[in-house]
C-alpha cells in the first residue's frame, strides 16, 4: 500500500460502526483502499445486508478521505447490500 493509500486508511479508520463503536478498518468494513494519481477508490462492505448504518459510515469515509493531502477526488463502492446500487450512485454524486 502506497504512503498515501495508507494515509487514507489513517484517516477512514477515525469512522466508527455506530452501533459497535468501533473503526470500520478495524471492523474489516472497509474492504480495499486504492490510490491512483490524486483519486481514492474504497470498497465497503457491511456486515449486515440491510444494514441501516452504511450511507452514514459511507458518507463520513468519504469526507474523511477528502480531508487527506493529496486527495482530489474519492469514489465510494458499497458492495454486498441491499441498496448498494442507489448509496453508490447517491453518495458518489
Amino acid at each position: 500500500m502506497s504512503d498515501l493509500a495508507n494515509n487514507v486508511k489513517d484517516a477512514v479508520s477515525a469512522v466508527n460502526d455506530p452501533h459497535m463503536g468501533v473503526s470500520i478498518v478495524e471492523m474489516g468494513i472497509v474492504q480495499s483502499i486504492e490510490v491512483d494519481n490524486s483519486t481514492a477508490k474504497i470498497v465497503i462492505k457491511p456486515t449486515n445486508p440491510g444494514c441501516m448504518s452504511v450511507t452514514r459510515m459511507a458518507a463520513e469515509a468519504k469526507k474523511q478521505a477528502e480531508g487527506v493531502d493529496g486527495i482530489d477526488k474519492v469514489e465510494i463502492v458499497v458492495e454486498g447490500h441491499a441498496m448498494a446500487d442507489s448509496i453508490n450512485e447517491m453518495i458518489n454524486k
